[in-house]
């Protein structure tokens, strides 16, 4: 029993101390002890109240805030752009959630005290963007006077009419006495002031910029149809963004019309059915205030509780009920006819976007739980960039910037302050630089600009720098092309000056616009985009119908492939790798391919997924499968793809082998830019191939073999046989390489197959050059001059190198056509080719054995050979034509040979 007593005495100190002040143990000296003071809204729709306890702590209440980035209370000297840039954290209380008229204590640093903050703020550090802020100690909080803020409507101060206002240091228009719930996403907040017989009333909603906000009395006698006779105040924005607040009288339901006899019905201002208003007795209410902040329209406005005009105006019963009604809808804007913002049917549901209830003005009502959360909130001009267009950018003065504090100058594009700018990936935009030599643009992944790296901050720069920059006669015109590896989003921003500019948004404009080649595969079911870097490909795949999750494979067929998967779980995008070896699901082996920039979405059920790969994995052949994945550009690549009705990353199972697939594969020519299906043999490249086995394999040879070996022979024959075997085989290569080169358009060296050919053809087309030029032979018992030596040693080298690398061509372009068509459709080819150049190196051996032996029975008497030309006439010559002299000599002649002396 004492341990349950010391026990619940234990927990009872521990409540006592959990709900004590916090601030309790600080001490009060503070010159702004007490103070007390409404939050000024800048964005995220921030509102509340708070009081200084003591020289440590502070109390926030019927707080109301959209969550940010990395949002902190923040000091700062002053309320200015500078000063607060330049602020400091003051609590370790972060602000990183969605808050609700909540309440609470935040403490200060420990080495903070109050003399050192001037300005109270919400701060959002990553954005550096002030989302309120109240000025310590100031008796109007500099909040009070609207002509301080850029949003404000251009009327009188607003003077607080409310006890609990009157307070605090200063009246700020978003806060109220009481709120109320009309629909999801619209809210009327009043504040009543029956000692000076008027009521402020705001009207906050979730809405489109030219959209209208109506709220007001029913009249009191009806007992059906609330909206006709109802006086009511419509509010909203012009098109400059300016709040307007008018008095209205619905007389039908119908838009304001005025008939040829000059009667007036519909939902009309009070002015349209007196004529005029010169002494602004008509129209009673008057506008306070207005913004639009996060996609949510606010505008206060006050009316008195008894209207002087008693035809069109309803007095406010401020102790009793009354029936108020409200509307959403479009507006029509003034033209030369109706000078007036005109209401259009509201054309939704009761309670959505109208309604009636009854009203207790007099009650306290506050049902308005958390702020409006507007799924769209950029409320910023919208700029959509085309290629054709330029954007022509300038500097001019702060008046609507979305993201306060700013500097006094910000960037206009096309006549708008700060536009949100969307640009298309693929599509170049031009920026037309005209903002001054002190502005430099540039794109960027900051925020803030103005150079992160002086903020040591790393950034991203897409385009522009110090050389943007231009004026009104000489503009610098500057071109950003943003491609598939941007961002979503970046901003356009002063290389010298943070936040000038604002956000620039990159959308998919189309994958043909991102990607510089495409094809549509096999069936007319899967499209292929792809483009080509220095040592990367990027690559994306679109199904044409419905799926569950689509592949696409490298490889002749799904077996033996190498694929690659995209699917959506649980509404992310994922693309995962596999290596394939066998028809079941066991068979699919996930890899570690890297892959960068993926991504992967379903519309409408089809699923678009997108990657970069290397050409060239980083890795050893033996490591792993994925390491042998390699891309050749210059070689057609075989893509096949499948679809089925789900996928796993995890466990694979049958269900997870595709429903549907490509029934043949298709080879992509990348560097080509074009596709052909699995097919035999292309006939121009067959023509090819059968010129350069001719030439290579036969003609050529045999003219080498005739200058060799057939000089025994009488008369010049030999000769002759040499010449237009060679002439002949040269003419077919050169006309077997124009056919490879336009049935291939174009001619890429990186292939080894092209390489050992162009070499090859090159020293086939020197030899009749070298020809030509062959020096003078000597006279008959004569020494062989050095020239004529030089030049029979390169006449034999080139030639034979040339045979070589012939061959070697022969032999490559073989595995080249097996690489393309599959190696059994080339297969017979290779053994046939290995079968002929078996067959040829057996003559060559078989002749050069006759040849030695002929020589060794011709000079047997002889004790040794020189290199020479003793009785030889100038038909030794191996490529000249022009014999002018033919002796007949018989058994005498004596031949040109490059033989080593003899033992």
């Amino acid at each position: 029993m004492y341990h349950t007593l010391r026990f619940l005495g234990f927990l009872f100190t521990l409540i006592l101390q959990c709900n004590a002040d916090p601030g309790s143990s600080c001490s009060k000296t503070s010159s702004v002890l007490d103070f007390e003071s409404e939050i000024e809204m800048f964005q995220h729709q921030l509102r509340g109240v708070i009081k200084v306890l003591d020289d440590c702590s502070f109390r926030v209440s019927e707080f109301d805030m959209l969550p940010g980035s990395d949002v902190h209370w923040w000091g700062a000297a002053g309320p200015h752009f500078a000063n607060l840039t330049t602020g400091f954290v003051i609590s370790d209380d972060k602000l990183n959630k969605t808050y609700k008229n909540e309440s609470f204590v935040v403490r200060l640093k420990s080495n903070l005290t109050w003399d050192q903050i001037g300005v109270l703020a919400v701060w959002d550090i990553p954005t550096a963007s002030d989302f309120g802020h109240v000025l310590l100690g100031d008796p109007r909080n500099g909040s009070g006077n609207i002509s301080l803020s850029p949003d404000l409507a251009p009327s009188p101060a607003m003077e607080p009419n409310s006890s609990a206002v009157r307070n605090r240091a200063g009246g700020v228009p978003t806060m109220f006495g009481n709120c109320k719930v009309l629909s999801p996403n619209y809210r009327v907040r009043w504040t009543l002031s029956a000692d000076e017989d008027s009521i402020d009333i705001g009207l906050e909603a979730a809405t489109g910029t030219m959209n209208y906000m109506a709220f007001g009395w029913a009249d009191p006698k009806s007992s059906h149809s609330p909206m006709l006779g109802a006086d009511v105040a419509v509010t909203g924005f012009t098109e400059d963004g300016m709040p307007f607040s008018d008095d209205y009288y619905i007389s039908k339901y119908s838009e304001c019309m005025i008939s040829k006899n000059g009667l007036v019905q519909g939902v009309c201002p009070d002015t349209m059915y007196e004529g005029s208003d010169p002494d602004g007795l008509v129209n009673n209410t008057r506008l306070v205030y207005g913004h639009r902040k996060d996609g949510v329209s606010f505008v206060r406005y006050q009316r008195p509780l008894k209207s002087i005009d008693k035809k069109y105006d309803w007095p406010v019963n401020q102790t009793g009920n009354m029936t108020v009604i409200w509307a959403l809808g479009l507006i029509r804007p003034p033209d030369a006819l109706r000078p007036y913002y005109l209401p259009q049917n509201h054309g939704g549901p009761m309670l959505v976007t109208y309604g009636h209830l009854v009203l207790n003005v007099s009650e306290h009502v506050n049902d308005c739980l958390g702020p409006l959360d507007a799924e769209d909130k950029e409320d910023q001009d919208f700029i959509i960039a085309d290629a054709s267009v330029p954007l022509v950018v300038v500097s001019g003065p702060a008046m609507h910037y979305p993201n306060p504090p700013n500097p006094s100058k910000v960037l206009y594009i096309n006549k708008k302050e700060a536009p949100f700018l969307r640009v298309e990936r693929g599509v170049p935009v031009k920026f037309s630089v005209q903002a001054g030599h002190d502005v430099a643009l540039y794109i960027t992944s900051d925020p803030l600009g103005g150079n992160a790296t002086l903020r040591n901050v790393s950034e991203t720069i897409y385009a522009g720098g110090a050389s943007a920059q231009g004026v009104l006669a000489s503009p610098m015109e500057l071109v950003w092309a943003p491609d598939r590896n941007t961002p979503d989003q970046v901003y356009y921003q002063s290389l010298y000056t943070q936040k000038m500019g604002w956000k620039i948004q990159v959308v998919d404009g189309g994958l043909s616009d991102m990607y510089n080649n495409s094809v549509v595969l096999d069936d007319q079911q899967v499209t292929l985009f792809w483009t080509l870097s220095e040592d990367s490909i990027s690559i994306a795949a679109r199904g044409e119908k419905k799926s569950g999750y689509l592949a696409i494979g490298f490889g002749s067929e799904m077996v033996n492939t190498y694929a690659y998967v995209g699917w959506i779980d649980e509404d992310i995008g994922r693309v995962n790798t596999y290596w394939i070896d066998g028809k079941d699901a066991s068979s699919v082996h996930p890899t570690n391919e890297t892959l960068s920039h993926v991504r992967c979405k379903s519309e409408n059920g089809m699923i678009t997924f997108e990657f970069t790969r290397p050409l060239k994995p980083h890795c050893s052949r033996a490591e792993r499968w994925e390491c042998n994945n390699i891309v050749d550009p210059t070689t057609p690549l075989k893509v096949v793809w499948a679809m089925g009705a789900g996928w796993s990353g995890d466990h694979l199972n049958e269900r997870n082998m595709h429903s549907a697939t490509s029934s043949r594969s298709v080879r992509v020519l990348l560097m080509r830019g074009s596709a052909e299906a699995e097919q035999d043999l292309r006939p121009v490249l067959a023509v090819h191939g059968f010129m350069m086995f001719l030439a290579w394999g036969i003609l050529l040879p045999g003219g080498i073999l005739a200058a060799r070996y057939l000089k025994h022979v009488k008369g010049d024959g030999w000769f002759q046989i040499h010449v237009y075997l060679q002439y002949s085989g040269l003419a077919i290569v050169l006309l077997g390489f124009l056919f490879a080169v336009a049935e291939l358009r174009g001619l890429y060296f990186s292939s080894l197959h092209v390489k050992f050919g162009i070499t090859a053809i090159f020293l086939a087309c020197v030899q009749p050059v070298n020809a030509s030029l062959r020096p003078k032979r000597s006279a008959n018992g004569e020494v062989v001059s050095p020239k004529r030596l030089a030049w029979e040693y390169l006449h034999v080298i080139v030639g034979r190198s040339a045979i070589i690398l012939g061959i070697a061509a022969l032999i490559s372009g073989m595995k080249h056509l097996g690489d393309r068509y599959g190696g059994e459709n080339v297969e017979g080819l290779n053994w046939a080719l290995i079968f002929w150049f078996l067959l040829g190196a057996l003559m060559v051996l078989y002749l050069e054995y006759r040849e030695r032996k002929r020589e060794k029975d011709r000079n047997s008497e002889r004790s040794s050979w020189v290199l020479g030309n003793m009785e030889e006439d100038d038909s030794t010559d191996l490529l000249g034509t022009s014999n002018t002299e033919k002796e007949s000599h018989s058994s005498e002649i004596l031949e040109v040979q490059l033989q080593p002396l003899s033992k």
